[in-house]
């Protein structure tokens, strides 16, 4: 059995902005309401869940640093990295967090598969690695049995202000992209193919809605 789903492709939103809307939207829904994954690009900030701690943010500069009530620590947003929020009704779907996580990272690695770009996962540390450094951060929260926050996914980007921080708290952690990898598809192709991967790996309908 597959579900229905709603694509929302956004653009480039400041996250203050997202943030707001993703918990609104959480607030208002209701039994019925349709899950949604939202996809967008942020200007440059940190961001810090709720067990973020301060010694992990080195040197922000002038880029702020935005509390979150998401899990992890603290992680970069910027131009040419894709963002995906899942806002889905856990309890309809019978999907634990665990599961979610999982199916998740399991969606990033299919995509990069088919770029040829062998990724794995890490059960104690959440996010999808290849060789050792991470390419997406997953993060996520659940409230009134929906989730929300979700995944980034590091398409082309400038890569330095990752190391104004410790990424996810661990300390000399490396971070790479897709295009640092090889990767020249646009950010259109890619969304396209992260979206069927990720309707897969959670059992939704692959047509866009």
């Amino acid at each position: 059995m597959s579900f229905a789903l709603r694509c929302r492709v956004l653009g480039l939103v400041p996250y203050p902005e997202c943030y707001r809307r993703m918990r609104d939207f959480v607030e208002r829904r209701g039994a019925g309401t349709i899950d949604e994954m939202w996809f967008v690009e942020h200007a440059p900030v940190f961001t810090q869940g709720m067990a973020g701690r301060d010694e992990h943010v080195l040197r922000p500069g002038d880029i702020a640093v935005v509390r979150t009530d998401r899990g992890g620590q603290v992680t970069y947003h910027g131009p040419g990295q894709m963002v995906v929020y899942v806002l889905l009704d856990l309890a309809r779907r019978r999907l634990g967090v665990r599961r979610l996580v999982e199916s998740l990272e399991g969606a990033v690695i299919g995509l990069l598969r088919e770029y040829g770009i062998e990724a794995s996962g890490d059960r104690a540390a959440p996010g999808v690695y290849v060789g050792g450094a991470k390419i997406a951060a997953i993060g996520l929260r659940v409230r009134r049995r929906s989730s929300y926050h979700g995944l980034s996914l590091n398409v082309d980007m400038d890569l330095s202000p990752f190391r104004r921080i410790n990424p996810c708290g661990y300390a000399d952690l490396r971070v790479t992209s897709m295009r640092e990898l090889g990767v020249g598809a646009s950010m259109d192709d890619i969304r396209a193919r992260l979206y069927y991967h990720l309707c897969l790996t959670l059992d939704y309908d692959t047509d866009l809605t």
